[in-house]
């Protein structure tokens, strides 16, 4: 993997800006893939089970403008990256991918007393539990073994880590993959400019770093435990005043109990 692959991803989990409420897309498409029913999003084909438009509500209702804007054209570049290469489309479970890519970011969430949101855990694994959750109460067991459920949650949880989630399941990379596209050009990854477009035009992209900025902000300030150690420790120095990862951090403990 390039090093700027893995610049990009430390990017990844947030937004573009865009000032009005987007609504959920409903344009259909009566194909089928693999058997699931298909629509047609922003000239993306993209499944439609009753499950990924819950999903798609749910995730609305946590989510920003900016942030919903963000997880669509990451979903959306997934699916192209996946439409594009016959090996991954016939191995990626598609609901597996729709649902981890609309739900990665719940983590996000900064509504007052969020039921999604914990004190002490990461906001990667807020939005894996989330999901993990919501699939429980809206999907079925027969449908939804643990192998299925296990890939939503890596996928999720290891969506900012582009060096671990490049060797898991092509299930899970993609879902990192198709985030990561928001960060780069279409080229990086193989999407049509075109196509890239045609997404862009649908759920638009304004100051995208103002956004990566205020929502790293507010995790960095509001439980910084969970960013020590992590991509997100270099913002909380740049952004939060006071924010220090000096005796939390791996090398401390090493340190500390080594050199004595």
């Amino acid at each position: 993997m390039r090093p700027t692959h893995v610049l990009i991803c430390m990017m990844t989990g947030l937004s573009a800006s865009f000032p009005i409420q987007p609504p959920l897309p409903s344009t259909v498409n009566s194909t089928n893939w693999t058997g699931y029913p298909t629509r047609t999003l922003a000239n993306v084909t993209v499944i439609d089970t009753p499950l990924v438009r819950d999903a798609l509500a749910f995730t609305r209702k946590h989510s920003s403008d900016e942030v919903w804007n963000h997880v669509m054209r990451g979903w959306l570049y997934g699916a192209l990256i996946l439409e594009d290469n016959d090996t991954l489309r016939a191995t990626v479970d598609p609901e597996v991918h729709a649902l981890a890519a609309i739900m990665h970011d719940l983590g996000f969430d900064q509504t007052p007393s969020s039921p999604i949101v914990s004190a002490d855990r990461r906001f990667e694994i807020d939005g894996a539990i989330a999901a993990r959750d919501f699939i429980s109460h809206h999907g079925t067991q027969e449908s939804w073994p643990e192998r299925r459920m296990q890939l939503v949650w890596d996928a999720i949880a290891l969506h900012s880590q582009a060096s671990i989630y490049a060797y898991k399941e092509p299930d899970v990379a993609a879902v990192g993959n198709g985030v990561s596209a928001d960060f780069t050009a279409p080229a990086v990854f193989g999407i049509p400019e075109q196509a890239y477009a045609a997404v862009l035009q649908e759920f638009p992209k304004v100051d995208l770093l103002g956004s990566v900025e205020q929502t790293f902000f507010w995790l960095c300030q509001t439980k910084p435990a969970t960013t020590y150690d992590t991509f997100l420790q270099p913002w909380g120095e740049r952004l939060v005043p006071g924010y220090s990862a000096v005796g939390h951090r791996g090398m401390d403990m090493i340190l500390e109990n080594l050199e004595q």
